[in-house]
């Protein structure tokens, strides 16, 4: 009898429907066309800590043409969309004269911590339009914390140093996803439908793609970004 109930509860367990919210969106953000010049920017101010020149850091691409530090969204999630809520604090360090990572995002009422590893005076400024402004002084070792309230696509740079770009991403809700080195990126917990994508990199600019998540998981997209 025992073997029996066994038995029945192994067949439920394999029966189960599939959870609805189990869909996973796995892709690869690539460049499209030619590759365009990267020339590294000069440094003409505290060279003792900053170095002389440096590399762009507007496009980084992959051997493969993988785009890192572009941003994936979801473009109006349906309300049966649960997702892994973002982490509600990040962080940007400034690291001999670069905001380090370059791109970060955090929640609509998150904040984000600014470092300063540098042994020298850094400040941080920015003109949001949904967010208030903010040019603030930072010498070594001092974390800055700012509150975002509002989604957009903020711009951050030094004053001092004019080369120095950072870039935060305010997420409207948590099918938001930040590529890695190869270009990859994830966004899990969506029922089967049809999303469009929404993909922004700074140099690139902001493009769209329609994608199907259907009973295949993964569903595996390739997003092509046509170079500038």
């Amino acid at each position: 009898m025992l073997l029996g109930l066994s038995a029945i509860t192994l067949v439920a367990g394999l029966a189960a429907p599939r959870d609805a919210a189990a869909g996973t969106i796995k892709g690869t953000v690539v460049l499209k066309g030619t590759t365009p010049e990267l020339k590294k920017l000069a440094v003409t101010i505290d060279q003792y800590v900053c170095g002389k020149e440096k590399n762009p850091e507007d496009l980084v691409l992959s051997p493969q043409g993988g785009i890192r530090s572009a941003v994936v969204w979801l473009d109006k999630p349906p309300a049966a969309a649960g997702g892994e809520a973002l982490p509600s604090t990040t962080s940007m360090d400034q690291k001999e004269c670069m905001f380090a990572p370059r791109v970060v995002v955090v929640p609509a009422g998150g904040k984000a911590d600014f470092l300063n590893s540098d042994r020298l005076l850094h400040n941080l400024h920015a003109t949001p339009t949904a967010n208030p402004p903010f040019n603030r002084t930072q010498p070594k070792g001092r974390t800055i914390s700012i509150s975002f309230s509002h989604p957009e696509i903020i711009r951050v740079t030094c004053d001092l140093h004019s080369w120095m770009r950072g870039w935060v991403v305010v997420a409207e809700h948590p099918f938001y996803a930040l590529t890695n080195g190869a270009g990859e990126f994830e966004l899990r917990g969506l029922p089967a439908g049809r999303y469009t994508l929404k993909v922004w990199q700074e140099r690139l600019g902001t493009i769209s793609k329609d994608v199907v998540v259907g009973d295949q998981d993964p569903t595996a997209v390739t997003v092509e970004m046509p170079a500038r």
